[in-house]
């Protein structure tokens, strides 16, 4: 039947009892397979770990402008390492460290979470924070705000 009307016999269930067959394109089975995986892949978001790294003696402005930097990290749907570098004498004050990043911690509550609490491993202190929003919600986000910048842009072109 398969060869009259041009097409193949696909085996499905070979396990079943009687097996199953189909009469399909199978070409055109594997081609729409190959776009429906193409197709999940594009979808996938991929979850990237940004790094900040400071030093517990970090000026106030450096610190606003690294807190700058990982509230847009976050905003962006990213994790954020945060990496506290003690040299020298610093070592013996771990303390001041783990304050600086609690203080950073309640700084993006608004952002982000704790992920991983500090943790001392050698000379360096690190904390893991997650955002409090999907990256793919984030992605969406920044799409329509960047079009609805881009439509503002073109009104404002248009009554000029």
């Amino acid at each position: 039947m398969a060869d009259e009307i041009g097409l193949d016999l696909v085996e499905i269930a070979p396990d079943a009892n009687p097996p199953v067959c189909k009469i399909m394109d199978f070409g055109k089975y594997k081609y729409e397979i190959a776009q429906k995986a193409r197709e999940a892949r594009q979808n996938q978001t991929h979850i990237v770990v940004k790094e900040v790294r400071m030093r517990p003696k970090i000026e106030s402005h450096d610190y606003e402008t690294k807190r700058a930097h990982i509230e847009k990290f976050l905003r962006g749907g990213d994790k954020v390492k945060i990496t506290m570098q003690f040299r020298g004498r610093e070592q013996t004050r771990p303390e001041l460290g783990y304050r600086l990043l609690q203080k950073l911690a309640q700084d993006i509550s608004e952002f982000g979470f704790v992920e991983f609490a500090p943790k001392q491993e050698g000379r360096n202190m690190t904390m893991v924070l997650g955002p409090t929003k999907r990256k793919t919600e984030a992605v969406a986000e920044q799409k329509a705000a960047r079009k609805a910048k881009a439509d503002a842009v073109a009104k404002e072109q248009e009554g000029q």
